[in-house]
């Protein structure tokens, strides 16, 4: 279904703070109803990101358990990256397998594209399913090493009530994987 209605025109756009890794930009906008308002988002970066559902030959999911800052916790959730300049989401989706999990993919199958919280980000993340797994480690950028922890694909279900897997995009990459699996057999 095509949807057509005129964006809204950008009247000034301004960064109004920053830190080392974030600039928040004030945007005031005109819609096309004659509506003036100013939204704030971070700025986008250009940089986009993956994130990879290892499924292994005996049927067993990969994730991983790292530290998350925003929850002060450490959270469950699969391997995932930002993409390197020059690099495609199929290449960065096979790095990150290596530097998070020791395991590279001979097959990467995308998804979804994904957009987390698009009043405010413009990141975008491909989400894939990694199958046909083989072992090969590449230095990360991790503070500490990560704990890989295998959980039963039969299982998937209880994953989803487990407290440590809360993040959103690990969530939906794996009811979209599950959904693709399912259509595999």
């Amino acid at each position: 279904m095509a949807f057509s209605k005129d964006k809204p025109q950008i009247l000034a756009a301004e960064v109004v703070a920053q830190s080392r890794l974030f600039k928040i930009e004030s945007l005031d906008l005109r819609f096309s109803n004659g509506v003036e308002r100013t939204y704030e988002r971070m700025q986008p970066s250009g940089r986009h990101a993956v994130l990879i559902v290892p499924v292994t030959a005996d049927g067993d999911l990969l994730l991983i358990r790292e530290y998350s800052a925003g929850t002060e916790r450490y959270e469950l959730g699969f391997p995932k990256g930002l993409i390197d300049a020059g690099e495609s989401a199929l290449a960065a989706a096979n790095r990150e397998l290596k530097e998070e999990i020791g395991f590279g993919a001979q097959r990467l199958h995308p998804l979804k594209e994904v957009i987390l919280a698009p009043s405010y980000f413009s990141s975008r993340m491909t989400l894939f399913v990694g199958q046909d797994l083989y072992p090969e480690r590449l230095e990360g950028d991790e503070p500490e090493p990560l704990d890989i922890v295998r959980w039963p694909l039969a299982q998937a279900e209880e994953l989803l009530n487990h407290l440590d897997f809360a993040e959103a995009r690990s969530i939906s990459a794996l009811f979209l994987a599950l959904k693709y699996l399912a259509c595999e057999e």
